[in-house]
């Protein structure tokens, strides 16, 4: 069907949205391509929402708490932060999106990697935001010394994606520091995956730099893709923006089930380790069959691998088209830089070993 945009307005016909990853409705399929969990929610998590919804829609009925305040506290004390300096909304996406209208839209260039998320140039789009892209090294690393130019702010995923490297607390310092009159944004969709959480987040620098904002999500390492939850964790100023925008745009963003749900992802810790470190061994696990079969993978602290075939005829295409054949989907970029590159999202163990015979088929 041919759109006609006749009565749209002039920014929206202009805007060129997100491609989010592909959610086919194929039976037996083997789905590597979205980073989502491979293991269910906390039993508890379930069960929390299952209460909300058990006192005959009373809780469906009236409207959730504005603030979701009791969800901030219990992150609050889970970061060892005060209330003041946390924020929830309906995703990590939306959160990133108030990001944007509260602390970019100003007259100098966000700073952003060229290999990175791609809702980052939508944003900016949408939002009307100057932006100069910074390219990663040869290495696929962000070089702090790459971002020493005047701006209004620096937003970059840690652990990067597609790639899944990580950056260094003490890089994360240098940007801060060489920065205090911009924001600097660390997007921390994956940062449970590192083998080392507390020493790779940068929650741990809010209370030393009154300038660096960062966001989590309870869609990957809580698997609640499905509620849409996620946060953001900076200085009370900064928090006060945001609540400030969302309650001009929606005052009541998180919805009474999404936050019992995640109120109990995160009460429920033994769960959470067990899975987190269960999806780590399985992420190695991936890398070393990959490895074997000829690949190169960046070192990832995320729950996918990004990997380079070599030793082969075929191109990444190819092999992207022939695992989609077989069942098993995983993501491809068309882009230069990493056109060569698949980015896989680990999956269960099964999973990942359909994928690995699929692969072992194609190559030979």
């Amino acid at each position: 069907m041919s759109i006609n945009k006749r009565l749209w307005s002039k920014k929206v016909s202009q805007l060129t949205p997100y491609v989010a990853g592909e959610q086919p409705k194929v039976s037996n399929l083997c789905k590597l391509n979205t980073n989502e969990n491979p293991f269910p929610p906390s039993q508890k998590a379930v069960a929390a929402m299952q209460a909300v919804l058990a006192d005959d829609g009373q809780a469906l009925r009236l409207y959730p708490e504005p603030e979701s305040d009791e969800l901030c506290q219990v992150l609050a004390h889970y970061h060892g932060l005060q209330r003041e300096q946390v924020f929830v909304g309906n995703g990590s996406d939306e959160v990133l999106a108030f990001v944007f209208a509260c602390f970019f839209t100003k007259e100098l260039p966000l700073l952003m990697p060229d290999v990175s998320y791609s809702f980052y140039p939508v944003y900016a789009q949408t939002f009307g935001v100057d932006t100069k892209i910074i390219p990663l090294d040869d290495e696929f690393c962000i070089n702090p010394k790459d971002y020493d130019t005047a701006c209004v702010g620096i937003i970059l995923p840690n652990p990067n994606a597609p790639t899944g490297i990580l950056l260094s607390l003490d890089d994360i310092r240098t940007l801060a520091t060489n920065h205090p009159d911009s924001v600097i944004v660390i997007d921390e969709a994956y940062i449970d995956y590192a083998d080392d959480v507390k020493s790779a987040s940068a929650i741990g620098l809010i209370d030393e730099f009154d300038n660096i904002l960062v966001t989590q999500t309870f869609s990957k390492s809580r698997a609640l893709a499905g509620l849409r939850v996620g946060a953001a964790f900076s200085n009370a100023n900064l928090i006060a923006a945001l609540a400030t925008y969302k309650n001009s745009f929606n005052s009541y963003p998180v919805d009474r089930v999404a936050q019992a749900g995640a109120m109990a992802s995160i009460l429920d810790e033994d769960y959470f380790i067990k899975q987190r470190q269960a999806v780590i061994r399985l992420r190695n696990d991936l890398t070393e069959s990959l490895v074997a079969l000829g690949f190169k993978v960046l070192p990832s602290a995320a729950n996918f691998v990004f990997a380079k075939p070599y030793h082969t005829s075929l191109s990444t295409k190819e092999i992207f088209n022939q695992l989609r054949e077989q069942g098993v989907i995983v993501r491809h970029w068309d882009k230069q830089r990493i056109a060569d590159y698949l980015r896989i999202t680990v999956g269960t163990a099964e999973q990942n070993q359909r994928l690995i015979t699929a692969l072992t088929e194609i190559l030979s």
